[in-house]
């Protein structure tokens, strides 16, 4: 087939895309501003430990397809998400469930937690005006206190007052002794890192990938080339800003090699006070189960995003959809470029709903 394919990223989607593509008989060019593949799932190792250089990521998903999918790559281990909220010292579990009742309130019954909770929520407005009216009326006042407010505040950079209710549209709270995180019917940790992945799917004669390769150095000479490009980049840069840019919360890591064997004991503890400037801190060895004799931890610090900063979350309020909206209705006049993914698309994804768009598309692209 002599159709070439520009892929602008060699993140999940464009690698899960590219894959799919080279084995229909398409040459693919994968280009990646980065010096390695894999996105924010990239993962290298250290002191034998394989460390998640931008924040921890853990695969769930319930539909048994892209779990079969995915495992074409690597073996996954048996990996389950558990994090805990340390809040000025106390340990509870997470999510919120009868193990944080019993600490917090002493109490042993189902019935006795939901009392307390329907007690302390009973005098917030019917519709909640911001995310704390909304979470005190989702979980009452001492979960939102204790485990939510200063996380949350970290997080976005502003106060719960002045915080749009619909970004906490429902908080899961469980009347059952369970820790588990997600309730997804599959979850792991690739043994090996998440890397070696991406690097196996875009290990195709068909496939030609070029690192440190920015898009915008030679954008029109790009979109002259290509008859079809695959863009995963942001939007708005895209189009040069031209309606104004889409605001993002970004992070900062701080990792540190420690001369211990288990520095917390668990992967991912989140901490909920405001006093402390992380949000979480993640031993990478828990995510395997490893026996090394020093451990490696990383400090996350939720950062306001500038220009140049590497964008995690899209602020999805109404004047960014809006904004979002205007660069999409710009992106339908080039038919050729497909933008796809979490930046192209201003939208939150999990990595399983990635692999299911990269699929979708791949297959789209027949018809």
């Amino acid at each position: 087939m002599s159709e070439r394919i520009l892929v602008v990223g060699a993140g999940l989607f464009g690698a899960t895309y590219a894959h799919e593509m080279a084995k229909k008989g398409y040459q693919i060019d994968v280009i990646e501003k980065r010096d390695h593949v894999g996105g924010n799932i990239y993962t290298y190792e250290l002191e034998g430990i394989h460390v998640h250089k931008y924040g921890a990521h853990i695969f769930h998903t319930s539909d048994e397809k892209i779990w079969n999918y995915i495992q074409q790559f690597a073996t996954f281990n048996h990996y389950i998400n558990s994090p805990i909220a340390n809040y000025k010292g106390d340990i509870y579990n997470l999510p919120f469930n009868m193990n944080t009742f019993s600490k917090l309130w002493n109490i042993r019954t189902p019935q006795e937690a939901e009392d307390i909770i329907n007690k302390q929520r009973k005098n917030m407005p019917r519709k909640p005006e911001n995310l704390e009216e909304q979470a005190i009326s989702l979980v009452g006042t001492d979960i939102y206190h204790k485990l939510i407010k200063g996380y949350t505040e970290k997080q976005w950079g502003r106060s719960a007052k002045e915080l749009p209710a619909f970004i906490i549209k429902r908080l899961p709270v469980r009347m059952t002794y369970d820790n588990n995180y997600f309730n997804d019917r599959y979850q792991g940790i690739p043994i090996g890192g998440y890397t070696q992945i991406i690097e196996k799917m875009l290990d195709h004669p068909l496939i030609n990938l070029s690192l440190e390769t920015d898009f915008f150095a030679d954008k029109e000479t790009y979109l002259a080339t290509y008859s079809k490009i695959v863009y995963t980049g942001m939007i708005d840069q895209f189009f040069d800003y031209q309606f104004g840019e889409l605001d993002y919360r970004s992070l900062a890591f701080e990792t540190e090699v420690l001369d211990c064997e288990n520095y917390q004991g668990n992967a991912v503890v989140n901490f909920t006070d405001s006093e402390t400037p992380y949000t979480r801190v993640i031993e990478h060895k828990h995510f395997d189960f490893g026996k090394q004799p020093k451990t490696v931890i990383t400090r996350e610090y939720p950062v306001a995003y500038e220009r140049g900063m590497e964008a995690y979350y899209p602020v999805n309020n109404r004047e960014n959809n809006q904004l979002y909206s205007n660069y999409l209705k710009l992106s339908k006049e080039l038919p050729h470029v497909l933008f796809a993914g979490r930046l192209a698309q201003y939208r939150y994804y999990d990595m399983h709903q990635i692999i299911a768009l990269a699929l979708q598309f791949s297959e789209k692209h027949e018809e």
